[in-house]
């Protein structure tokens, strides 16, 4: 039986699949709070009657919550990449000996 791609990486793979995560749920996050964050300040600016400020929503809130996020996100995922590549290696050894 051939092996997958991803058994052939082994701990190389680790920080890749990590990285590949860690950056599509940095981007998602940052869009979604991006969004919010311009539909706040405008909404604040209707209620207010002052001009809209929208780099406020990209400085201030959008990107340290992609940040908070991002770092989050890389932790766990990279804990959970490595205790998959744990147990498939585990897994492997169980199969070889039976």
């Amino acid at each position: 039986m051939p092996k997958s791609k991803s058994s052939r990486l082994g701990w190389a793979g680790i920080p890749v699949r990590a990285f590949m995560i860690t950056f599509l749920f940095t981007l998602l996050s940052f869009a979604i709070a991006l969004l919010l964050s311009i539909l706040g300040t405008i909404v604040y600016s209707q209620v207010r009657h002052v001009p809209p400020d929208l780099a406020f929503a990209y400085r201030h809130i959008a990107f340290p919550f992609a940040i908070i996020v991002g770092s989050t996100v890389f932790v766990i995922s990279f804990v959970i990449e490595t205790r998959n590549y744990r147990q498939r290696k585990a897994a492997l050894e169980r199969a070889a000996q039976a």
